[in-house]
């Protein structure tokens, strides 16, 4: 995109995230993104989630390749996510159950 250079994206990152820090509810956090995102994105966001949440249950990529319809590239990115040293992901689905 011409223009828009890591560092604007860097700008508008933080801008985001202060803005993100601001919604006090889970349902004020939903309308938000589903105002700000497409249908399509947030398919492919609550995808990335689940394969996160079930690797870190413990069960195999083969499997969950299977399971949910998506490529080991992406499995593997996200196993490369939870085995990385001090991945605030891994630390988010560390203090929830594990489904």
């Amino acid at each position: 995109m011409p223009g828009f250079t890591k560092k604007t994206a860097k700008k508008n990152l933080n801008s985001f995230v202060r803005h993100l820090l601001k919604i006090k509810t889970e349902e004020q956090l939903e309308a938000f993104l589903s105002e700000i995102m497409t249908a399509k994105e947030i398919v492919t966001l609550s995808l990335r989630w689940r394969l996160l949440e079930l690797l870190r249950a413990g069960q195999s990529q083969r499997g969950i390749a299977k399971t949910l319809g998506i490529s080991l590239c992406k499995i593997t990115r996200g196993s490369k996510i939870l085995n990385k040293k001090g991945s605030i992901t891994k630390q988010i689905l560390d203090t929830e159950e594990i489904p």
